[in-house]
């Protein structure tokens, strides 16, 4: 029988096997189970080590995306913060207008009731205006037929003068080319110049017809209540009383020929004491 080999060597059969030849047998299936397990050792521990990288490699993508996650939370929540803060700021800022406005309000209030009164009034004027507009014609004659007879009723001071007014007047009102408010004013004009003469004092050098003599003389008007003349060499004066001329005492003359110095500014302001033309009961 041929030998058998056992690691390069030759091994007897069974019937040619030594004690030696068998513990170097045994010797060599134990180095070559020992070798087996070995390598079966490395390969689990090439696969362990791979499985740990894999494991460490997903908990680092977990740990990433976890941080990514966290930083888009928090820029979510920074942003939210800040549009709270802005939506809070516009939110003061329109409080403040809305103390601004009503304030602004609380001061119109009374100039907003005083036009509205002034707008109902206008509108009620606005309701009576073409009854005042057809009327106003008939009214401004009217007017201007008192003021006549006003004239010639009254002292007859600067008598031509206001007559020429008068008349004049009267033209105004029959000339088409003016309008009406035009004549208006007109008639409120002479009107106010009548008036005037019952407020102020006046001197005038002019001319007096006595029956049929005529002198220059000194005038003294003190508003209606009072009218005067007196001579340049103040031996003559006179006031008008009843429809004609009073002759004055000569006390009398020299408060005229103080009047006069008064009103011609020669003179400081004083009490005077005269005879009036017409009592003061009977201008009220």
């Amino acid at each position: 029988m041929a030998n058998k080999q056992i690691n390069g060597r030759p091994v007897a059969g069974p019937s040619q096997a030594s004690p030696s030849d068998v513990v170097t047998a045994g010797a060599a299936a134990r180095n070559s189970l020992l070798g087996v397990s070995c390598a079966l050792a490395l390969a689990l521990g090439h696969s362990g080590v791979a499985q740990a990288q894999n494991t460490a490699d997903n908990l680092g993508d977990e740990a990433l995306a976890a941080q990514t996650t966290q930083a888009e939370l928090q820029a979510r929540i920074d942003q939210a913060d800040d549009e709270v803060r802005q939506r809070i700021e516009a939110l003061r800022q329109a409080e403040q207008e809305a103390q601004r406005l009503q304030s602004y309000n609380q001061a119109l209030a009374p100039q907003l009731e005083q036009l509205k009164a002034t707008l109902e009034q206008r509108s009620q004027g606005m309701a009576t205006m073409a009854e005042t507009r057809d009327a106003l014609p008939g009214l401004l004659n009217d007017m201007t037929r008192r003021l006549d007879a006003w004239v010639d009723q009254d002292v007859p001071f600067l008598h031509g003068e206001r007559k020429a007014r008068v008349a004049s007047l009267e033209a105004s009102l029959a000339n088409p080319e003016l309008t009406a408010a035009e004549k208006l004013e007109r008639v409120l004009a002479a009107w106010r110049a009548e008036l005037d003469y019952g407020r102020d004092l006046d001197a005038w050098r002019g001319t007096l017809e006595e029956g049929d003599q005529t002198r220059e003389v000194d005038f003294l008007r003190l508003g209606r209540v009072g009218w005067y003349y007196l001579t340049p060499d103040g031996q003559n004066g006179g006031v008008w009383d009843d429809g004609g001329w009073q002759s004055l005492s000569a006390a009398e003359r020299d408060q005229v020929e103080k009047g006069l110095q008064i009103v011609r500014d020669q003179r400081a302001p004083e009490l005077l004491t005269l005879p009036l033309t017409q009592p003061i009961e009977e201008r009220s």
